[in-house]
């Protein structure tokens, strides 16, 4: 039973990211070769954040500004490493598109651009579910669950799978919205990823209170509404903009 627990909880972080890579980013070779670029570029961030805030480690659990000030450093730098992972696409992009011009092919589509951004997103949250989901979850694997003292109604590792669940969607699709900012200069987009992000780490906090979870949960995953939300009308809009210029 204990390796079931164990394989649900992998597949409730990742089952929704594993069923859009098969039916839409495995389609394309170029945008398999995204996800994993994406992927390891966001694992290595994580890893030099870690090591970075290692020489601050442990924390003292009843002191809740050092947490804070942890994930908004932490945000900062990923918002900032967003800007460069578009840098280095859109470079590319100006070489695809010069390539196609030479060969007489038709340049990139709007929604190859999305798909694209679509591939980096997700690379962005498969990267966030295995370090902080994934590599927890051995244990989880064995004779016994394990409870936390400010959660004791979840066991530990249900709540990482679902706390990893809302932050691979808004990762995934963040990418798409802040993509777009960037391509159209505006200014609501480029500013609502950021927020979105800040504000989904913060809410993380409240798992630190006593039943924290109960609350943190929720406003997480409303996050991660607000984001799907966002990003549909968004991609609905310049769909429609698009058609109607052919």
């Amino acid at each position: 039973m204990t390796i079931a627990a164990g394989i649900g909880y992998a597949l409730l972080a990742l089952g929704p990211s594993l069923s859009l890579f098969v039916s839409v980013i495995s389609k394309k070779p170029f945008l398999i070769l995204t996800v994993l670029s994406s992927t390891l570029l966001w694992l290595v961030s994580l890893i030099v954040l870690s090591g970075v805030w290692r020489a601050f480690l442990p924390l003292k659990s009843t002191i809740w500004w050092p947490y804070a000030l942890l994930v908004v450093s932490s945000v900062s730098f990923q918002e900032g490493l967003r800007i460069l992972f578009w840098k280095v696409y859109k470079r590319l992009e100006d070489i695809l598109d010069a390539f196609a011009d030479r060969v007489s092919k038709p340049r990139l589509f709007l929604t190859d651009k999305m798909l694209i951004a679509l591939a980096g997103g997700l690379g962005h949250g498969v990267a966030h579910a295995v370090f902080f989901c994934l590599s927890l979850l051995t244990p989880a694997f064995g004779p016994a669950t394990f409870f936390v003292d400010s959660c004791s109604q979840i066991p530990f590792f249900l709540v990482s799978a679902i706390i990893a669940l809302a932050f691979v969607t808004i990762h995934t699709f963040s990418m798409v919205i802040a993509f777009n900012g960037y391509a159209e200069g505006n200014k609501v987009d480029q500013f609502f990823v950021p927020v979105v992000h800040l504000v989904a780490g913060l809410v993380t906090l409240a798992n630190l209170a006593s039943g924290g979870c109960i609350v943190g949960i929720p406003l997480l995953y409303l996050m991660a509404i607000l984001t799907l939300l966002h990003c549909g009308k968004m991609v609905w809009r310049r769909l429609s903009e698009n058609v109607s210029t052919q």
